[in-house]
């Protein structure tokens, strides 16, 4: 039997509730076997951001998984050399995994509508299916991803209504450099550790 496994990859700096709630709303409603959190890269240094070091990132991931059995970290994008792109990490985390892992590629319904603009587009919804989480602003686009998948990859597309959570990294670290609380945006391990860091200030 082949055993479920969510995708969720991200910079996570870092990572907040709607990265969990997302996570879990995606296990729970395709009965997934366990989710991955896979932080990226350290990302281009931009003037004037205070970014988090990539062990910082992973440290921030590892205290907000803690306490959930089915979420894993997974530092295949940390190790990888050279760019990034979803279609070849998923190669990667297939040969990892093994072919009795069925692979789902949690994203947002906005990533889900430039899905054609990616790497090997085709491909990679042949190879993982693709949970997009919707918000009614950002619905998915279907005759955009009907003429250019076709019927069958379209049905590898699945489309996952969440509750709308506002919350967003770069708030967390704009509220952060302003002296503001970001307890219950993110768990309380991961606002102890960017305290006790001094991160984003």
């Amino acid at each position: 039997m082949k055993k479920r496994i969510g995708l969720m990859g991200g910079t996570f700096d870092p990572i907040h509730q709607a990265h969990l709630h997302i996570a879990e709303e995606a296990r729970e409603a395709f009965q997934l076997d366990e989710v991955r959190f896979i932080p990226a890269a350290q990302p281009p240094h931009k003037l004037g951001r205070k970014i988090a070091s990539a062990t910082q990132r992973i440290k921030m991931v590892e205290l907000a998984i803690a306490g959930n059995s089915y979420f894993v970290l997974d530092l295949l994008e940390m190790e990888r050399k050279g760019p990034s792109y979803s279609w070849l990490m998923v190669q990667e985390m297939q040969r990892k995994l093994g072919p009795e892992a069925e692979l789902y590629f949690i994203t947002g319904s906005d990533s889900i509508n430039d899905l054609p603009t990616w790497s090997h587009p085709k491909e990679l919804v042949g190879a993982c299916q693709f949970i997009g989480t919707t918000r009614p602003e950002v619905p998915f686009d279907e005759k955009l991803l009907l003429d250019f998948f076709g019927s069958e990859l379209r049905d590898r597309i699945h489309e996952l209504q969440v509750p709308l959570m506002d919350i967003s990294s770069t708030q967390i670290r704009e509220r952060v450099a302003a002296g503001r609380s970001v307890r219950y945006l993110v768990p309380e391990n991961v606002a102890d550790y960017i305290e006790k860091e001094g991160l984003y200030k």
